[in-house]
């Protein structure tokens, strides 16, 4: 194997995906600090592409409006670059589902779109996401960006270990500017935990598991 493959197979678990890898099922578990709850399941034939669904529960910092979105999902990889010891991907989704709007009482057909970009190398990565959910009585945002050092370099049967601070901003009244976290992040083989807590003192943690 090259040493460019041995490096992408290195980084391959250092960012948060919708698609491991060929044949490979994705299940996650996301808490955002009171304000999303959201559980996703995904299943790729190929590594381009992966079919699942999920839930998302999305509560307002700013009044008592509340959000139960379920999700069917189609993701896509339309780009990825293999370096020497780094590794970037394009990564886009879209969906539709039905909402539950709390204040109302109202279900509503909804879709779904969203995108992600990331860049990774075994002691440093970035990644960028954008979730964009639009009913008839709604539309809501969440942008999310994380920037991430590893002490140590890593490999697959070793503990990696990451520091994280993540920025995340919603739109449609969900919470009032910019929402700061600082978070640590282990995996080792297919098992993945990031917790943390934001500056407001809540907590923000995720699970996953890919096989």
């Amino acid at each position: 194997m090259s040493m460019a493959l041995v490096a992408a197979a290195a980084c391959e678990s250092a960012a948060a995906k919708p698609i491991a890898f060929a044949d490979g099922t994705t299940v996650m578990a996301e808490y955002g600090a009171g304000t999303m709850t959201e559980i996703q399941a995904f299943y790729a034939p190929t590594f381009r592409y992966s079919l699942g669904g999920g839930h998302l529960s999305l509560n307002s910092a700013e009044n008592d409006d509340t959000r139960d979105i379920t999700y069917l999902r189609f993701n896509y990889l339309p780009k990825r670059w293999n370096f020497e010891s780094a590794q970037a991907n394009v990564f886009v989704w879209g969906g539709l589902g039905r909402a539950h709007i709390g204040e109302t009482g109202d279900n509503q057909l909804t879709w779904n779109a969203g995108g992600q970009l990331d860049y990774e190398t075994r002691r440093v990565y970035a990644s960028l996401r954008t979730d964009y959910y639009d009913a008839s009585a709604f539309s809501h945002r969440i942008d999310t960006l994380q920037l991430g050092v590893a002490p140590y370099e890593h490999d697959y049967e070793t503990l990696a270990v990451w520091f994280v601070i993540q920025t995340r901003e919603y739109t449609g009244e969900l919470f009032d500017g910019a929402e700061w976290a600082a978070l640590i992040r282990l995996f080792k083989h297919n098992a993945w935990l990031e917790a943390g807590a934001t500056l407001d003192g809540e907590v923000q943690a995720m699970l996953m598991f890919n096989f």
